[in-house]
């Protein structure tokens, strides 16, 4: 830019010359145009984010080779393990009409899954006629650097870029982060929720809303996203009367109401998501996740590698919150957020306080990496890492843990 002088008084303004055309406003020198330097900047900021999440998807992809070595197994039914196959399945034949019976009960079925993911796979295989796993991996990598950036943009915002590199590199590299890679929801999740709340802070309803909507249809727990748009939307109208804020919390919930309304009409009942989890995947009572593993725990020892790493992971988000409420002081929006992804996932009778939950409670993690010193920030992204890469090993090396 082309900085101009005041003059001293009786100096002459220099000479132009008339040969050369004027410069168009907003391009120095006469290059580039300020859409273009607005594009550079945000190159530039994009930059940091894409270049974390690239290096821990190339150290995620290098464990995952190293725990099938030696195996028959293919890089590509490592990436579509577990709970991936249900996505694809959903994919590639929708939902059944009714709830399969195995032993008197209800089965574990595709029904127990969320559909915003499987609907854009299956729009991706329609419109590039590649497979059904290749455009799985296609729309959960670009979810994923979608949600790296949103996260570096939400941190950014209140804590500066440096911290902000901080804070998403520990949310890449929490022990659960390895299902980033796989055909998992938890990207296309965190990429929704925080985008609406990136539309929060800007006071732009409508989108926060339809951002949370699209959340809730993706994963259980993206109902969460309803409660920081309650919360916006109240303290909006009570502070300054601004009545079209309650535009979040009336369209947020949509996703999830859309996909049970499709069930009733589909099955019989809106209900048959909570039967196939129920009778499928889930036992005993709600809410008692964290104790019936604690209990475990002290009656059989480690026994259970799920039961352990359930168990810690609940301990880590204890102290992880500590922290936060203490140093930190986060945004009224960013605590609801964390607590309602917090007090659903509890209400579960054996997920619990899972490494996938804490991925998902993702502002408590990034919060925490900003705000650690860089001597403690190094210890602890360095057991992160280190955590996820056993985790991944034990679960598609052995398959002694379920993600």
């Amino acid at each position: 830019m082309v900085s101009v002088q005041p003059l001293e008084v009786g100096e002459a303004w220099p000479e132009r010359d008339l040969t050369r055309p004027p410069r168009r406003a907003g391009r120095p020198g006469g290059h580039g145009r300020p859409g273009g330097a607005r594009l550079r900047r945000l190159v530039g900021r994009s930059a940091r984010p894409a270049g974390i999440f690239l290096a821990s998807r190339l150290g995620v992809l290098a464990v995952f080779g190293a725990a099938i070595y030696g195996r028959r197994d293919s890089l590509a039914s490592a990436l579509s393990a577990w709970d991936a196959r249900w996505y694809l399945a959903v994919a590639r034949s929708g939902y059944p009409h009714l709830l399969p019976a195995a032993f008197g009960d209800a089965a574990q079925s595709t029904l127990g899954f969320f559909p915003l993911l499987p609907l854009m796979i299956r729009a991706v295989a329609a419109l590039t006629r590649l497979s059904y796993l290749t455009s799985g991996l296609l729309v959960t990598t670009f979810a994923g650097l979608a949600a790296a950036l949103t996260v570096w943009r939400l941190l950014a915002d209140t804590e500066g870029r440096a911290a902000a590199d901080r804070g998403t590199a520990l949310v890449l590299l929490s022990p659960g982060a390895f299902v980033l890679s796989m055909v998992y929801s938890e990207g296309l999740m965190i990429a929704l929720v925080a985008g609406s709340l990136l539309s929060l802070r800007r006071r732009r309803w409508l989108v926060a809303g339809a951002l949370a909507a699209l959340a809730s249809a993706t994963d259980p727990l993206g109902a969460a996203a309803i409660a920081p748009c309650t919360l916006a939307a109240y303290v909006a109208v009570r502070d300054r009367r601004e009545w079209r804020a309650l535009l979040a919390p009336v369209v947020a919930p949509l996703g999830v109401v859309a996909f049970f309304a499709f069930l009733w009409a589909w099955t019989g009942t809106p209900l048959a998501w909570f039967v196939a989890q129920r009778h499928g995947w889930e036992s005993g009572p709600l809410g008692s996740g964290v104790v019936s593993q604690l209990s475990y725990l002290f009656h059989h020892g480690f026994a259970n590698v799920n039961a352990n790493v359930k168990v810690a992971s609940a301990l880590v988000l204890l102290v992880l919150v500590v922290v936060a409420s203490r140093r930190a002081r986060p945004e009224p929006m960013l605590v609801a957020y964390v607590a309602a992804v917090l007090a659903l996932a509890l209400l579960a009778p054996t997920v619990g306080l899972s490494p996938r939950v804490a991925l998902r409670a993702f502002p408590i993690l990034g919060i925490v990496g900003a705000r650690l010193r860089r001597g403690w920030f190094e210890g602890v992204i360095g057991a992160s890492a280190l955590t996820m890469a056993a985790l991944a090993v034990l679960s598609l090396g052995s398959g002694a843990f379920t993600p």
